[in-house]
């Protein structure tokens, strides 16, 4: 039997609210209300703009902490404006759930179980997705996000989808974030682990109403768009910016000079290997496949038998900070191959087809050359400089065997 004394005193401690955003649920809303608050009176009711008499349930509710929004403007806007005004009241954590009825309060200890074993998580209700009772399109969205989700963050979660949630707000405070809708709460975990905030989850349980009782806001075609747009956009900005970054922070946690030393000064391969190496890893980088230079280049140097490591770190010459510099180049570069334009194009004359074409295939052109140019410079200047600073091998014969060693 729950001690619910001892439950409270538990959310105490932690520092743990409950943000419950709701928008027209009001045959569901005071049961999920009454469930929570056995559990703690530290409870936020964000109201998204409800038109039914959800407002009169929460005006019986004296305990409650509400916030209106007077026109609805979506689940991620109604729990952003939850998150903030937690931290401020002074919690350090947020469990959220929904007020539909499918999740059960009485699974809300298990968070507070998780988090005290593992400080400052996102903690995810995972669902059992293989119930009978789950609805079709529910278990295909479950599917998809966990797959984007991997995609974008490497990480292989149960359940991506799930409402029922706990957040650390402090880690959340200072992120910014677009989604305003359901995209929103695929949007905060993609970005809470590139932050490598660690993602766990516990199992909780999930109601499905028969499908002439369901109340659902999901609009299939309107968030279901949203919510791959907002995956497109996280994709992208993985491959072009995130996973750059932390392999550059990955070199710097261990430290370059270690990588130098240990892949190139006292690698076993010969210094043009080296060079090779590097060249091949520029050209890639260059080159507009951008998202995909460490793969190629890993493959690349693979099949060639080069240096896969080296290949693989002078392919991030592309990242954030140089990328300017380098679509400048290669565009400057192209326009002196094709002949279009050798400067900066002005857009006063507005842009047809036309200019597309011609400017795409300038830049181009021009990152290919630009590429073979920047490889055989940094490729000629590495083999050179490993001359001069690499120790030379030497081959020592042993007198007694004539074997070398």
């Amino acid at each position: 039997m729950t001690d619910f004394g001892q439950s409270r005193q538990r959310f105490k401690e932690l520092k743990c609210c409950v943000i419950i955003p709701t928008y027209n649920n009001e045959r569901t809303l005071e049961k999920v209300l009454r469930g929570v608050l056995q559990y703690t009176p530290d409870v936020i009711v964000v109201n998204d703009g409800s038109t039914d008499h959800s407002a009169e349930i929460l005006q019986e509710i004296a305990t409650l902490c509400v916030i209106t929004i007077p026109k609805n403007k979506g689940k991620g806007y109604a729990l952003r404006l939850g998150f903030h005004h937690a931290y401020k009241q002074g919690f350090r954590y947020a469990i959220t759930i929904d007020s539909d009825g499918q999740h059960y309060p009485e699974d809300i200890l298990s968070f507070l179980d998780k988090i005290e074993e593992k400080p400052d998580s996102v903690i995810i209700g995972a669902r059992n997705m293989k119930h009978e009772t789950v609805p079709g399109a529910s278990s295909f969205g479950h599917k998809f996000s966990i797959f984007w989700f991997r995609i974008e963050t490497g990480l292989k979660v149960p359940d991506i989808q799930s409402g029922y949630r706990l957040y650390p707000l402090e880690k959340m405070e200072r992120m910014r974030f677009m989604g305003r809708r359901y995209e929103f709460e695929v949007e905060v975990l993609v970005k809470l682990a590139w932050k490598d905030v660690n993602i766990d989850a516990v199992p909780v349980r999930v109601y499905y109403a028969p499908k002439g009782e369901r109340i659902s806001h999901f609009r299939k075609v309107h968030d279901f768009s949203r919510v791959s747009i907002a995956n497109t956009l996280l994709v992208f900005a993985a491959f072009l910016w995130v996973n750059p970054f932390r392999f550059v922070k990955a070199l710097r946690k261990t430290s370059i000079r270690k990588f130098m030393n240990d892949y190139v000064i006292n690698s076993g391969d010969s210094n043009m290997k080296i060079a090779v190496s590097v060249s091949t890893g520029v050209l890639i980088g260059v080159i507009p496949i951008w998202g995909f230079q460490m793969l190629v280049a890993f493959g690349v140097a693979y099949l060639l038998k080069l240096n896969k490591f080296v290949a693989v770190a002078a392919s991030n010459i592309s990242i954030p900070p140089m990328l300017p510099l380098i679509l400048f180049l290669s565009y400057i570069t192209g326009g002196f191959i094709v002949g279009y334009n050798k400067h900066v194009q002005h857009y006063s004359s507005g842009i047809s087809l036309q200019w597309v074409e011609e400017n795409l295939v300038q830049y181009l052109v021009g990152s290919l050359v630009f590429g073979i140019l920047a490889a055989l410079v940094l490729g000629t200047i590495t083999y050179f400089l490993l001359r001069i600073f690499r120790k030379p091998r030497i081959t020592e014969v042993n007198s007694s065997t004539g074997k070398q060693s």
